[in-house]
């Protein structure tokens, strides 16, 4: 995957958009555990809840070290376009919500790397590649559980304690 040039935009804004979209994907995996029953998918899912807030502080902090005067408000949107996950129905196949949210994580992959890119400081630099690599985790786990929510769905077993549905 190709990292994503970033140049033409501000760190500041780069860093605001970085932490909204940990603050959306952690809501929207808290959701997802909320409406699911399967005891084992609702821990997953509370677990990649936990690590989006996670990455929320460490960009934070980081916000905090480049722009010490500076106070965080997150925008609407952020100035780079990332995909958002959006369950529209009760209907809509879980295994299409956690596609969305593949889709999520590998864009904020290629996002990550490419702010990663912009900074001189090593160990800033090696931090923010480790948060796009777990990131990368994220997307191989998601991608498990959709082939675990494919199956269920296509055979539309429903067994007390292993439903997979939102």
């Amino acid at each position: 995957m190709a990292e994503l040039d970033l140049k033409e935009y501000d760190m500041e804004d780069l860093l605001l958009t970085a932490m909204k979209a940990e603050v959306d994907a952690r809501g929207v995996y808290r959701t997802l555990a909320g409406r699911v029953h399967n005891a084992m998918l609702k821990d997953r899912l509370e677990f990649l809840a936990g690590e989006e807030e996670k990455h929320r502080v460490y960009f934070e902090a980081q916000f905090q070290k480049d722009f010490p005067a500076k106070k965080i408000c997150l925008p609407a949107k952020g100035v780079v376009p990332l995909p958002e996950v959006k369950v529209e129905s009760e209907d809509t196949p879980l295994s299409k919500v956690l596609e969305q949210a593949m889709e999520a994580e590998l864009a904020a992959y290629d996002f990550y790397r490419g702010i990663a890119g912009l900074y001189a400081d090593e160990a800033t630099r090696n931090m923010i590649f480790y948060v796009a690599s777990m990131e990368m985790g994220h997307y191989r786990l998601l991608a498990i559980e959709r082939e675990n929510a494919e199956r269920f769905e296509v055979f539309e077993v429903s067994w007390p304690d292993v439903h997979v549905g939102p």
